[in-house]
C-alpha cells in the first residue's frame, strides 16, 4: 500500500509543493499558547510508554473512544497502559474523516518514523516499538521540542503560580525559549463556587489580606509584575464571552464585599464586576506592553455526572451560542478611547461568529502598528481542515491574511507541534490553488514571503519576547 503521509501531503499542485518545501517547511516554530507543563520541560520529562506520552491527557482521544462505546476502563480507568493503547488502535480506522486521523498519522510518522496505518493488527508492534523509542534519550520533553524545530512555546500559567521551573530553564542551556502566559480567570469569574478560595490562595501568595476590590487589583498590579519580570509578555483569557456593564467603583467594592461574605450575586452584578476587572486589567497590559488575547464561546463541562467523576478538562465540552459583537466591541471600544487597548488576538469557538471576528478587528486596527488587533486561528472544535480553512478565507475577504500571525497548538501533548505542519500545508495549498487558477500572479517569491510571514515571521515580530 502507498504511503498515506506522504512528502506532498495535502499540496494538491505542483505551485502548493514548492511553496511549502521552498518556503514553510524549514521553518522554526512559534507556539504561542499552548497548555505543556514547565515542570515536565524544566525536567526533561521521560515517559514510560507511549500511553503516557500520546494517550494520556488528550480528551480529543477520548471523545473518540466514548463515541466508539469504549468502556472508560480503557481510556481514564483502570486498565494498563498498553490496553489502553490496543482500545485506541481499535478504534484509530474508524476516526476516518476526523482530524484526529491525521494528527495521529502525522505524530506517528514525524517522532516515530512509523508510516503504518495504525490498527488492531499492528497495534502491539507499533506499542512494543513506540514505546522502545520513548525509553530513550531523544524523547526526553526537551529533545521532543528540539526534535520540531521548535524556537519558542508560551506555557499558560495562573498568578498564583511561582514561574520556577520558567527561571529554571532561562538558566539552563535548553535551546528553545519557554515563557508564560497570565490567566487569572479564576479572579474573574466571581460566581464561582471556589472564588473565595481561590481570592484566599492569591492572599497567601502575595502576603497581604485582600479585603477590598482595590486590595485585589493591588495584588493582581504586583503579579502582573511578577510574571513581567520573568518574561512573560502575554496574558490569556478563556471565557464564555465578555460582559460590558458599567457602574461605579463604589458599586464593585459593595459587590466584592457581598461576595466575599459568601453571598450569591445577580447576573447583572456578576457582569458589572467582570466588566470592571476586565477593564482594569486590559488598561494594565497596555501599560505593560503585553498582548491580551481572548478565548471565547466554550460551554464547559456539560455531562454533570462525568465532570463531577472525572473533573474538568476530560472531554465534555462543546460549542456554546453566546452574544459575542456588541459588548466584545463595547469593551474594546472601552480601551480605546483613551489609547489603552494593547495588541490584541481574538479566538472565537462558534463558526458562526466569523465573519464577526474578521469584521471587528478592523475596528480597532488604528495604523500604529501591522496587524495591531488578530483574530486568531480556528481554535478547538474549528482547529481542523475546514475549520482553518473558513478561517484563513474569511478573513482573506475581509481584512487582510498577510497581516496573520498564524497557527498555535493550545496542546497539552508534547506530540502536538505536526499541527503547525498541517496547517503551513493548508496554507501554502490555498495560494497554491489561488495561482493555478489565475486568482494571483504566478510570483512565487512574493507569494512565498507572504506564506513565510503567516507561518512564522508576523508572530516572531508581533510578539515582544
Amino acid at each position: 500500500m502507498q504511503n498515506f503521509i506522504t512528502n506532498d501531503f495535502l499540496l494538491e499542485s505542483e505551485t502548493a509543493k514548492k511553496l511549502y518545501h521552498d518556503f514553510a517547511a524549514h521553518l522554526p516554530i512559534i507556539d504561542y499558547h499552548c497548555h505543556l507543563s514547565p515542570k515536565a520541560i524544566a525536567e526533561n520529562t521521560q515517559f514510560e510508554n507511549i500511553t503516557k506520552l500520546w494517550i494520556d491527557g488528550d480528551h480529543y482521544k477520548w471523545r473518540a473512544l466514548r463515541t466508539l462505546g469504549v468502556e472508560e476502563k480503557y481510556i481514564t480507568g483502570s486498565a494498563s497502559d498498553q490496553e489502553k493503547f490496543l482500545e485506541w488502535a481499535k478504534a484509530m480506522p474508524f476516526t476516518v474523516r476526523n482530524p484526529i486521523y491525521h494528527w495521529s498519522h502525522l505524530e506517528l510518522l514525524r517522532y516515530f518514523n512509523c508510516n503504518e496505518l495504525l490498527s488492531d493488527k499492528n497495534a502491539i508492534n507499533i506499542y512494543q516499538e513506540t514505546t522502545a523509542l520513548v525509553k530513550t534519550k531523544d524523547f526526553r520533553t526537551q529533545n521532543l521540542l528540539e526534535k520540531m524545530n521548535v524556537e519558542l512555546i508560551c506555557t499558560t500559567e495562573d498568578p498564583i503560580e511561582n514561574l520556577n521551573y520558567h527561571q529554571q530553564l532561562k538558566k539552563s542551556s535548553f535551546k528553545t525559549k519557554v515563557s508564560t502566559s497570565f490567566r487569572p480567570d479564576k479572579a474573574i469569574m466571581i460566581e464561582s463556587n471556589t472564588y473565595n478560595t481561590y481570592i484566599n490562595s492569591l492572599e497567601a501568595r502575595t502576603n497581604s489580606e485582600i479585603k477590598s476590590y482595590k486590595k485585589l487589583k493591588d495584588a493582581l498590579i504586583n503579579l502582573v509584575e511578577y510574571f513581567h519580570e520573568n518574561g512573560c509578555r502575554i496574558s490569556d483569557h478563556g471565557l464564555t464571552f465578555i460582559p460590558f456593564e458599567i457602574t461605579s467603583e463604589k458599586t464593585i467594592e459593595t459587590i466584592f464585599e457581598k461576595r466575599r461574605l459568601g453571598n450569591n450575586l445577580s447576573e447583572k452584578e456578576k457582569n458589572q464586576y467582570q466588566t470592571s476587572l476586565m477593564i482594569f486589567l486590559g488598561k494594565l497590559y497596555h501599560r505593560k506592553g503585553w498582548v491580551q488575547q481572548f478565548h471565547l464561546g466554550a460551554m464547559r463541562n456539560n455531562n454533570t455526572r462525568k465532570f463531577k467523576l472525572l473533573g474538568p478538562d476530560t472531554g465534555w465540552d462543546s460549542i456554546g451560542n453566546y452574544p459575542i459583537a456588541q459588548n466584545l466591541s463595547k469593551f474594546l471600544d472601552c480601551l480605546d478611547q483613551n489609547n489603552e487597548l494593547t495588541k490584541t488576538i481574538l479566538y472565537n469557538l462558534n463558526p458562526s461568529d466569523n465573519a464577526i471576528m474578521a469584521t471587528l478587528i478592523g475596528n480597532f486596527n488604528d495604523g500604529s502598528e501591522k496587524g495591531k488587533v488578530q483574530w486568531g486561528s480556528g481554535w478547538w472544535f474549528m482547529d481542523q481542515l475546514e475549520g482553518m480553512t473558513n478561517q484563513l478565507n474569511t478573513l482573506s475577504n475581509i481584512g487582510l491574511i498577510s497581516c496573520f500571525v498564524g497557527m498555535l497548538t493550545d496542546s497539552r501533548s508534547f506530540l502536538s507541534f505536526p499541527r503547525h505542519e498541517y496547517f503551513r500545508r493548508l496554507v501554502c495549498n490555498l495560494f497554491g490553488e489561488d495561482i493555478e487558477k489565475g486568482r494571483l500572479p504566478n510570483d512565487l517569491s512574493w507569494v512565498g514571503k507572504i506564506i513565510s510571514d503567516i507561518c512564522y515571521n508576523n508572530a516572531k515580530n508581533y510578539f515582544d519576547f
